[in-house]
């Protein structure tokens, strides 16, 4: 399988990225194909003894700021190393794609290079989370900050497809992200959309709230791209801050430094669990290919993991699944 990698997008470019394919290349099995800057790619590697002699680079002359305005990947930016790796898939060069780049940028182009689905109205960013059971997948995480109803209702849809062909559950429990459970809360989108929802096929559950997400209540969480985009970013800031805490607790003394060994292991496994990086990136959901959003921080492990996913997502087929179900 040949995977597609932009080698210049996020805060860790190339050296973290060409570090992160190697190590995918090794454990996965696939090829990589490199989109960025010939020179500065090989500088890079020659540098930093990583070996990119199995894998091929697709020239691109940009480079493109994360400050750059969405649509500039259409015309300004249209040799940037995100829109020639975004061209190649869209041209059966690869089988899916990866970026840690700007996330405007990718949805824009991924939306008017590699185009929707027919019947998706709009492209959502989907991502797993870690709960207190099995992860839960929250769509849309920023993609749309403005939905209309039907927007949400294939949102659920295609979290459904995802939570039964990626983690292999039987019947996804899908949710709607709302400020109370009751059937008649929230604004006119919410109510409207969970009239969409409970005659969906799908096993709706109804409405949760934002605190029982960790809990692990549901499978499948739907939000507009704004209220999921701070659902995200709150997850992200609590698991941060709670791991600080609990380090500073067993560094206080001696004894809980000993205390510490003692649980050592469930230590390191809720670490894991929190670790954005076990999960690498968010499958780019709607569109024609497979596309992956790797966090914009990614190290190597995260995008080995990216690529890991891009893998497993192309090998289990959700375009043709979302295309069928519509």
């Amino acid at each position: 399988m040949r995977i597609i990698v932009d080698a210049f997008g996020g805060d860790n470019a190339p050296k973290e990225i060409l570090l992160g394919c190697a190590m995918a290349h090794e454990e996965f099995g696939v090829d990589i194909i490199l989109s960025g800057q010939p020179r500065l790619i090989e500088e890079c590697a020659k540098e930093n003894k990583i070996d990119t002699g199995a894998m091929e680079i697709l020239p691109a002359s940009q480079i493109m700021p994360v400050s750059a305005a969405p649509a500039d990947i259409l015309k300004k930016y249209k040799d940037s190393s995100m829109a020639v790796g975004l061209r190649a898939l869209a041209q059966g060069q690869g089988q899916a794609f990866v970026s840690a780049g700007s996330t405007g940028a990718l949805v824009m182009g991924a939306t008017f290079i590699i185009k929707r689905i027919a019947g998706i109205k709009r492209t959502a960013i989907g991502s797993a989370l870690p709960t207190n059971s099995r992860p839960v997948f929250l769509i849309d995480m920023g993609a749309n900050a403005d939905c209309k109803p039907e927007y949400l209702h294939q949102f659920a849809l295609m979290g459904d497809i995802y939570m039964k062909k990626i983690l292999n559950v039987e019947c996804p429990r899908v949710a709607l992200a709302n400020i109370g459970t009751e059937d008649t809360k929230g604004d006119t989108l919410r109510l409207e959309a969970f009239d969409f929802m409970k005659r969906a096929g799908y096993n709706f559950i109804g409405n949760i709230e934002a605190r029982d997400i960790p809990l692990g209540v549901c499978d499948v969480v739907v939000a507009d791209g704004f209220t999921g985009n701070i659902i995200l970013k709150m997850y992200e800031g609590v698991a941060a801050a709670l791991m600080a805490n609990i380090k500073g607790i067993f560094k206080k003394n001696l004894l809980t430094k000993l205390s510490a060994l003692a649980v050592k292991d469930g230590l390191t496994d809720l670490k894991n669990r929190m670790d954005y990086t076990e999960f690498g990136g968010a499958p780019l959901m709607g569109v024609r290919a497979p596309v992956i959003k790797a966090h914009g921080s990614s190290n190597a492990k995260a995008i080995k993991n990216a690529i890991g996913q891009a893998k497993y997502f192309a090998e289990r087929d959700l375009i043709k699944s979302i295309s069928e179900s519509l």
